[in-house]
Formats: structure tokens, sequence, C-alpha cells
């Protein structure tokens, strides 16, 4: 016996007009318009509805309506009973269960599943429509939920917490990127670079700013601090000082040993996002993305769908003055159109004094200093194939010392011994020079690729005369090879 679901009718109180949708507001006012002449100028209903083109018992209901409910009154009535479906409550919930079932299935798979097991179960069977309906009016989170994951769902129906800080420098945000542009790296061969960006959380102001070619290293994030951190040259980006919380990710630049003592040393908090979470980072990223649509295209070398659109020919150095040029001139002094004032603005704010370290030089030796342990001999140190000597390390012969260099100049070192400061020893070979660990690096790059050429130059020569793989070209006869002996099989007697 078929079973059908019960329903019951409620009335529903007439709304009132302020709550009526528009498109319901719109009806009432039509009817009302038919109604005025009769309501404002006493002409008889019946002379009302003839010239609206309206029934006279269908003006009458609505004469009637309005006197007890006003205008909301004239408004469709909603059924009390809308939206209650008719199949069985099983059935319905069957229905949106192999709808939320991965994998995902359409409405015409339901139908042909549903239709068997009302069947069996004496459910009237609902026709394709009615399943179309009740697939259509599962929420779509919980649809996304059930076949996209977690994840999906909370990139589109979590609401989420648009946090800023309440001073400058409360809160720094700094990230990396590669940028959708080629540039020319020393050899003249294009190359995609890196930009890692350090903002500041309260005015969106650019504190720091470095671009580099390779992956994204402890280097290249100890630079871009040391440019947010310390003072700039140019006067009109005077973002600067220490933050109180920086912001971060989960790189190994990041949670390295040597920015967790830079922190302790400068006594901020470095808070690193949930992991694959970038809405955390919103603020930096949304940066990013001014940057890849405002400044690139303008530059030679802008790639669009991975092509570039013209040739590149800008170096590392052309493009972080590009980059700058852009920061100072456009993006810290554009209104921010959430905060409703410039960057640089809101970065001075009332005025305040930024928290600075004593000197440049600690913060370098702080920063971008690498240190290493080496003993002082009696030329002086050695370090990256280079002799580095002072006259205060005549005192030092055989001591252990540490060494603390920066890869950008490795023309001198500055030595320590137990942690007191010594003296800057000068490498002679290249005294008033700028030699960079990039510098060494390639320079022991192309000598061993010289080598390496030299050794297949002499490999080639060799062959020339050896050409069967080292057999010797002269006419003496080879002695023959002597055939293998065939062993003879013993069998034992009853095999």
């Amino acid at each position: 016996m078929k079973r059908e679901a019960e329903i019951t009718r409620v009335e529903t109180p007439v709304p009132r007009a302020a709550t009526l949708k528009e498109e319901h507001r719109q009806m009432a006012m039509q009817r009302f318009g038919v109604l005025r002449p009769h309501l404002e100028e006493d002409i008889p209903l019946a002379r009302a509805a003839h010239n609206a083109g309206v029934a006279l018992r269908t003006a009458q209901r609505w004469l009637t309506r309005y006197r007890d409910c006003g205008l909301a009154g004239l408004a469709r009535t909603i059924r009390g009973d809308a939206g209650v479906r008719r199949a069985p409550i099983e059935l319905v919930s069957l229905i949106e269960g192999m709808a939320l079932k991965k994998p995902r299935s359409s409405a015409a798979a339901v139908h042909r599943r549903i239709g068997k097991i009302a069947a069996e179960q004496g459910w009237p069977v609902p026709s394709y429509s009615t399943i179309y309906a009740i697939l259509a009016a599962i929420d779509p989170a919980t649809m996304t939920l059930a076949h996209e994951g977690a994840a999906a769902f909370r990139d589109r129906f979590e609401m989420i917490h648009r946090h800023r800080a309440s001073v400058p420098n409360a809160v720094w945000q700094a990230d990396h990127t590669i940028l959708d542009l080629l540039i020319l790296d020393q050899a003249g061969r294009p190359t995609r670079p890196w930009l890692t960006t350090v903002i500041d959380d309260h005015s969106r102001a650019l504190a720091g700013v470095m671009a580099f070619i390779g992956a994204p290293s402890i280097l290249n994030t100890s630079l871009a601090l040391r440019q947010a951190i310390w003072r700039k040259a140019d006067p009109a980006w005077p973002v600067c000082g220490i933050p109180d919380v920086l912001y971060v990710d989960h790189g190994s630049d990041f949670t390295s040993n040597h920015l967790d003592q830079v922190a302790a040393d400068l006594r901020f908090r470095i808070i690193y996002s949930t992991v694959a979470r970038p809405q955390g980072r919103g603020k930096v990223e949304r940066l990013f993305g001014t940057l890849n649509s405002e400044l690139l295209p303008e530059l030679p070398g802008h790639l669009i769908n991975g092509k570039p659109a013209t040739p590149p020919s800008l170096s590392l150095s052309d493009l972080d003055q590009a980059v700058t040029d852009y920061i100072v001139g456009t993006y810290n002094v554009r209104i921010h159109k959430e905060i409703r004032q410039t960057p640089l603005d809101a970065w001075r704010g009332r005025g305040f004094l930024p928290r600075l370290p004593e000197s440049l030089e600690d913060l370098d030796l702080l920063l971008v200093m690498h240190a290493e342990p080496r003993t002082v001999r009696r030329d002086g140190i050695r370090f990256q194939g280079f002799r580095y000597s002072h006259a205060t390390l005549a005192a030092y012969v055989r001591e252990a010392v540490t060494i603390r260099y920066d890869p950008r100049d490795l023309s001198e070192i500055r030595v320590f011994h137990h942690n007191q400061f010594l003296c800057r020893a000068i490498s002679e070979e290249h005294a008033g020079e700028v030699l960079t660990l990039k510098d060494i690096q390639a320079a022991r790059r192309a000598h061993r690729q010289s080598l390496r050429k030299t050794i297949n130059e002499r490999v080639a020569r060799v062959s020339d005369f050896l050409p069967a793989g080292g057999k010797s070209q002269s006419g003496d006869p080879q002695p023959p090879r002597a055939q293998p002996r065939i062993k003879l099989r013993l069998y034992q007697e009853g095999d």
C-alpha cells in the first residue's frame, strides 16, 4: 500500500509592506493603481475596474483585502504549504543521500535508481522533475563539502575574519613569489626572477622588497628585512623600523635558526600562518596580484600564459629599480580603497617614532653576516680560496676565531675572538673591489668548464688514433681467441 507524506496546511500571516520583495511590492502598487480612482476620487468601482481592464469581482476582492491588510494585502498570497514536498520523507532522504555520495551522480542516474527502490518499497515513483527539484534544493555548501572536501568548503563558504593591526609596525607580513617576467641573468640567459616583499599590515605600506634569481633563501629574506628595517636613502620612502610581529609562512628560510636568532636579538615575534591557508597572508598576496597586473605588463619580457609578450632585456638591477620606482611613485602614495587613504599617510598616522637598531653595522652583523669558524695561520686566514690578513692577527696565530662575512662582498671579513671583535681582515688580491660569493662560484664554474673542455679535447684526440674503443691500428696480427672447451656432460647410472 502506497504511503503518502502528511501535509499540514498552515495559514501564513499577511506580511507587512516593508517586508515585501520588490516584485511583490510592484504587483501590489499596480493593483492599488486600479483601486486609487475609487478610493481617492469617489469614482464607482465598476467604472474604475472597467477602465483598468479588470473584472469587477476581482476589483472587489482587492478592495476588501486592501481595507483589511493595507498595501501588503494586495500582494500575491503565499501558500502555507509552499516548499513542503509531498514525497515520503524516507524517499527524499534517500535521493539526497545518493546526491551526496561519491562519485557525484547526475539527476538522470538518481532517477533510474530511485525508480526501482520506490517500486520495491511501495513508495510513489517520483518524476524526473521532482528528483531534479530535490537535488537543486540541496545546500551548495553541503554538496561542496561532500564532493570537493574540506579545503574547497573552507575557501568558498567559511566566514573569514578581516584583521587589521591597530598601529603601524605592529604586524608585518613577508612572503616570496615568482614573477610572470623574464629577465637576463649575468650570462645573458633569460630567467624568471623571484620577489620578496615585506608589507605593513596596518597601513598596507611596503617596507622592503628584494628581487633575486634562484630559489628563496635565508640570505634573500635577510636582505629584504634589512631594507625594511633600516632607513632608506630615498626620503620619499620613510617606512622603516622593527615590527612587533613578523607574520610569515612555513618556508625553510622563515623557519631557520638564523631568523629565530634575529627575532630574539631585535625583540620581535615570528608568527606562522596556518599550513595551506594563504588567506591568512591576504594583504601580501594581494600586493603580488597588484604587481603582476599593473607593473609587470609595462616591462619587457612580461609573460602571458607562459610566453613572453616582448623580448626580455632587463637585468636584475633594472628590475629592482623598476619595482622601487613603482613602490615610491605609485603604490605607497595612491589612495587604498580599503583603508581610504594612502599607505604612506596611514603609516605616518599621527606621528610616531619607529624602533630601530643602534646602527646599520649591528643590523648587518645580525642579518646578512654569515659566521664561520677558522684558525689564524702564519700568513693570515684562508677562506673561499683567498687569504685575509691584518696586523692585529699577529697575536692570534694558531688561535681559533670566528669570521663573519657578507656574501655580497667577500673583499673583507670581520674577525671575532671569544665573541669580541678583533679587526676587519682584507683580501690583498681584491683590495678595493667588490667581490661577491656568486662571482667566486661563477669563476669556479668557468674554471671547471674550461678543464672539462680540455679533457674532452684530449679524449677526442685519442679517439682519432683509436677509433675502435682503444684497439691498436698497427698491422700486427692479433692472436686468435682461444675457443672455449666444451665440457663433457656426465650422467650417473640410472639417470
